[in-house]
């Protein structure tokens, strides 16, 4: 029964975060002012690109590709498009002329209001309600993501504010999310089965089976990006760079 909710809850969330992102980059561009042409082409191939990086996880996840090293000697594939894709996202983001343009144009209520959507990690406390997941990995991941997600709620609304604590707020916002994350990862390997499987051997983990592996293989590396989006805005010279134009329009 889970598994059914989880698979309808996946590819949902697969769907609309990728149009959030790009609907956030198509904002960026008209701010930017990128010709329709310029624009077309570069939000057109951020979206293609997550869209196959999506699909192709699902396979990857039901072929078993995405567990954990069984060895020390084997290769820890699970943690290529964790690592890899949100190298990927920030690299677009930060090292090309449009990803510049286009990032560089939003402002600081974007980047970090994209961590309200972590709260999409209750589903690890209905797993273990449901007793699919263990509470070992549950509990901590599950509000782990929740409070990321009120977190980055408290630093929306400071933002929206103009308070004089919105900065304070973004950086507590981003530190939670990639704490939680860190938190997350070394629990879901020590509870799911490879060689690093020290918790939870009665009930193994299924973050890394379909679909609950397009979590750390999908949606973590997009909300790492983000993440660090966020945090380089805040370096940003010549501007309110807590709030990042927040009368922007």
């Amino acid at each position: 029964m889970f598994i059914d909710i989880a698979t309808v809850y996946v590819n949902a969330f697969g769907v609309f975060l990728s149009a959030a992102a790009v609907g956030l980059l198509t904002l960026g561009g008209v701010r930017a002012g990128l010709k329709p042409v310029q624009l077309a082409w570069t939000v057109g191939a951020a979206g293609a690109t997550l869209s196959v990086w999506f699909a192709a996880m699902g396979p990857l996840a039901m072929a078993g590709c995405l567990m954990p090293p069984s060895t020390l000697a084997d290769p820890p594939f699970v943690l290529i498009p964790l690592i890899g894709g949100a190298a990927l996202l920030w690299g677009g983001g930060r090292f090309t002329g449009k990803g510049q343009d286009l990032l560089g144009a939003l402002d600081q209520r974007h980047l970090i209001g994209f961590q309200v959507f972590r709260m999409m990690g209750v589903l690890f406390l209905v797993g273990w309600a449901m007793g699919d997941i263990p509470w070992q990995f549950a509990l901590p991941a599950g509000l782990g993501d929740v409070w990321a997600g009120v977190a980055a709620v408290q630093a929306l609304v400071a933002l929206n504010r103009g308070a004089h604590t919105a900065r304070t707020l973004v950086v507590r916002a981003n530190v939670i999310g990639l704490a939680d994350f860190t938190v997350a990862v070394g629990l879901g390997l020590i509870t799911s089965e490879g060689f690093l499987h020290l918790a939870a051997r009665e009930t193994p983990n299924i973050i890394n089976l379909y679909p609950l592996a397009l979590f750390p293989s999908f949606f973590v590396p997009l909300f790492i990006a983000f993440h660090l989006f966020s945090l380089h805005a805040l370096r940003r010279p010549g501007r309110n760079a807590a709030a990042g134009s927040l009368h922007a329009r």
